[in-house]
């Protein structure tokens, strides 16, 4: 049987680790065995982060409504229950928006909920 040096693609596959550690600090962008361990943990946070990033994100305008409620004499949980109860369909993301940016039209909302 053939002997199979596989020279080339373990050379391919340390270039292409090499090139995505590109920037990274220390020997983690120029040693091999570092870059992949390296390399290894930074997918598997990104990965996990693309998430934890959703929940901060709703954390955020949550602070940001109920601060803006509580100018207005209101609660944030009588807000978002009393959205419900009038069916006004917005998100937290817009209603954050409009607390920050237009605040007579979140004071409208206000009324209305109220």
């Amino acid at each position: 049987m053939v002997r199979v040096k596989r020279g080339k693609s373990a050379h391919k596959r340390r270039k292409n680790v090499l090139r995505q550690t590109k920037g990274y600090r220390w020997g983690r962008k120029s040693k091999y065995k570092s870059a992949k361990e390296a390399l290894h943990h930074a997918l598997s946070y990104s990965y996990r982060d693309r998430r934890t990033k959703k929940r901060n994100f709703r954390r955020l305008w949550q602070t940001q409504i109920s601060a803006a409620c509580k100018s207005n004499d209101l609660s944030y949980n009588k807000f978002i229950s009393g959205l419900k109860k009038e069916k006004i369909n917005l998100d937290r993301k817009i209603l954050a928006e409009l607390a920050k940016k237009e605040p007579d039209i979140f004071k409208k909302i206000v009324k209305e909920v109220k």
